[in-house]
């Protein structure tokens, strides 16, 4: 009967854990975790983050150009089901619609940074744990060089001096192999984290460039629309006051905005 353990026994990975002893098998774990961690949020990047399409491009700029003629509603609808997973979609819409709604400047403000922050929140745990990765992984080979040259000054201890040299290079070789494989696992990902971070930033730039956009413009197109829907007869009736008018916006909104993302 063949023996089916036997490839188990003399694979890669158990020729591996020998070569560098039981920091190996810690290194090995944190790299496929780092690994798994990697593609959840390449995945996690292409479907939930925020990304400026052609689509959500030309919304921002009828915005620009002619803001009443921008409707929210149409917007989400127009937009598909691939749109909708967008987050930077929906902090447009709800934007616009609460510019158009003549809803209070700060609270537009803090209602759009909170939005923004939201959006990137999902991307923060993953990068710390490549980062924690990244910084473990160099320790973990020291902690092996370390083991490595106390068994090898143990073996050399217990034969009084006299331990030949094959009693030795074990222990240096295993110091050797975890001082390597550290180095292996941490470098690719601390390149990662960094790239991941800078990725991070360009989406940040990207919410706060196209919020900034849209309140930053003014047109009277939009005052008109408010006062005249200030002015409705349902308006009048429902309000407080008769005389209530819509709060006039400035041109400093994204001025003020302008880091409320940061």
């Amino acid at each position: 009967m063949t023996d089916l353990t036997l490839p188990l026994n003399t694979g890669p990975l158990a020729q591996l854990i020998d070569m560098g002893g039981p920091v190996m098998i810690v290194l090995v774990v944190l790299a496929v975790i780092g690994l798994v961690t990697f593609v959840y949020l390449v995945l996690l990047g292409a479907l939930y983050a925020p990304r400026l399409s052609g689509r959500l491009k030309k919304t921002v700029m009828q915005c620009q150009n002619d803001p009443a003629s921008v409707r929210p509603s149409d917007v989400r609808q127009q937009a598909g089901r691939w749109g909708r997973m967008n987050p930077l979609q929906r902090l447009v819409s709800d934007t616009i619609e609460a510019i158009q709604h003549g809803q209070d400047d700060r609270q537009i403000r803090e209602t759009a940074a909170r939005d923004a922050q939201h959006s990137l929140e999902p991307f923060e745990a993953p990068l710390k744990i490549i980062e924690v990765i990244a910084a473990l992984a160099p320790l973990l080979g020291l902690l092996g060089t370390v083991l490595g040259m106390m068994e090898a000054f143990s073996a050399m201890a217990a034969t009084e001096g006299r331990a030949n040299a094959t009693q030795l290079s074990g222990g240096i070789y295993e110091a050797l192999t975890t001082t390597a494989a550290g180095l292996v696992v941490a470098i690719p990902f601390a390149a990662l984290a960094a790239w991941i971070e800078f990725r991070l930033r360009r989406i940040h730039k990207t919410i706060n460039s196209t919020l900034v956009s849209i309140l930053h413009i003014v047109p009277e197109q939009t005052l008109d629309a408010v006062e005249a829907d200030y002015r409705s007869p349902e308006r009048l009736h429902n309000a407080k006051a008769p005389d209530e008018e819509p709060e006039r916006y400035s041109t400093n909104r994204g001025q003020r905005f302008a880091h409320a993302t940061g």
